[in-house]
């Protein structure tokens, strides 16, 4: 009876393995850059939760001001609820303990993710709930990318994720037109690329 018993418990602690794998992060190869994994769904009519650049490798000037003109510029029908409000709801809700910055985004730069985990998971839900939003668009990271003898490119890495199931909805690695490093054109033309994919139904 204990052998059977043992066999039992074993047998149930293996499928609870198997069933916290299925809901835990799940990740493929990186896509290389200028690439994108999945289509950007149709935001229209949705809130989107702007995150502000996680990291930011040698890019001058202000990328998530940029980012918030290129968002409103395309005017699709898009409720954005940038960082500066998403701050002004946790400030006034401080028993939730997050924070827009530092966010756990690393392996989005190691591997290509399907879906979401803990603490990335928690933390979004958690902003979410205060503004109201299903989508949250993180702009990952932005980075200087410069070849020899010729100008550099900025380079930005973001991703759509679906906030109530952490479901990665697409994820780019896209970059701009080649500019001197201190030439707002080259961050501008970066976000320009980012958001004409993103919002491909805009019609700009």
């Amino acid at each position: 009876m204990a052998v059977t018993t043992l066999v039992r418990h074993t047998g149930a602690l293996a499928l609870l393995a198997v069933l916290a794998g299925a809901c835990g992060p799940k990740v493929r190869e990186a896509p290389g850059p200028g690439t994108t994994t999945g289509m950007a769904p149709d935001l229209r009519s949705r809130r989107v939760m702007v995150l502000p650049v996680q990291q930011n490798l040698g890019v001058r000037g202000n990328p998530d001001a940029e980012l918030a003109f290129g968002l409103r510029e395309r005017d699709v029908g898009v409720t954005w609820i940038f960082p500066d409000e998403i701050e002004e709801r946790l400030r006034r809700s401080p028993g939730i303990r997050t924070s827009l910055r530092g966010l756990q985004v690393s392996q989005f730069l190691q591997a290509e993710v399907e879906r979401i985990g803990d603490p990335l998971f928690g933390d979004l839900l958690r902003m979410a709930v205060l503004v109201d939003a299903e989508v949250a668009l993180i702009p990952i990271q932005a980075a200087i990318q410069a070849e020899p003898g010729a100008d550099p490119t900025v380079r930005f890495w973001t991703t759509l994720i679906d906030i109530r199931s952490g479901r990665v909805l697409w994820f780019s690695v896209l970059e701009g037109r080649p500019a001197p490093a201190d030439d707002p054109a080259g961050l501008a033309s970066a976000v320009e690329e980012v958001t004409r994919q993103m919002l491909w139904y805009g019609g700009l």
